[in-house]
């Protein structure tokens, strides 16, 4: 997939309030200062798309972005459809300093955004892979599996850390989802700064969208 172009849409406080669901959808969900914005930032190939704070939890509303690229075998062949999706950046949970009652406001937002957006595909859930295994980020993998959504893991800052640190979290992570759960979700590994793992994640969103198709 070739991103041809992506542009802010829209912030909203509800899943009621979002654009029209007529077109695939992927939302990026993380704890607060996991790396989201640029990870986002380059998947599209753009500085600014998202906004990047040095203050944990300046996300606050469900944000859209529509993104329109070319697939795999168009590139290939100079010609073909193009695909149109959307990207939406979701508030970031665990550092954020806000009232409990804000906080109970972004769970709700979130969880019905998850739970009842219909044209939502996949659920990009970003893990820091500086870190071992952080229950709130087990917790909330166990939630999105009882709601059944699907979703892909992505463990995000991994040239902030030596390979070795990085592989070893990794393992560990997946090793902890595995006392749990009888069949893992894909994962995949990036550096928003060297720009690893970002053509994974576009075969994976291309993958996606023309599964959908075929339904």
């Amino acid at each position: 997939m070739l991103i041809k172009s992506a542009k802010y849409i829209i912030s909203s406080p509800d899943y009621k309030k979002c654009p029209k669901p007529d077109i695939p959808e992927f939302a990026f969900f993380g704890r607060s200062n996991v790396g989201k914005s640029s990870l986002i930032n380059m998947l599209c190939n753009q500085k600014n798309l998202a906004r990047i704070s040095g203050s944990p939890g300046k996300t606050q509303l469900i944000n859209h972005f529509e993104v329109t690229a070319s697939p795999h075998a168009s590139i290939l062949q100079g010609e073909g459809p193009v695909l149109r999706w959307y990207l939406v950046d979701l508030p970031g949970y665990g550092f954020a300093k806000v009232s409990q009652r804000q906080r109970k406001n972004w769970e709700k937002m979130i969880s019905d955004y998850i739970r009842k957006r219909e044209n939502l595909l996949s659920l990009f859930l970003l893990i820091d892979s500086r870190h071992p295994p952080q229950k709130n980020d087990i917790d909330f993998i166990n939630q999105l599996g009882d709601w059944k959504v699907p979703f892909c893991l992505v463990f995000t800052k991994t040239d902030k850390e030596t390979q070795k640190t990085v592989s070893k979290n990794v393992n560990d992570f997946l090793s902890t989802m595995q006392e749990t759960w009888y069949e893992l979700p894909p994962h995949i590994i990036t550096s928003a700064l060297k720009k690893h793992g970002r053509e994974k994640m576009l075969k994976f969103i291309e993958s996606q969208i023309v599964e959908q198709a075929k339904r």
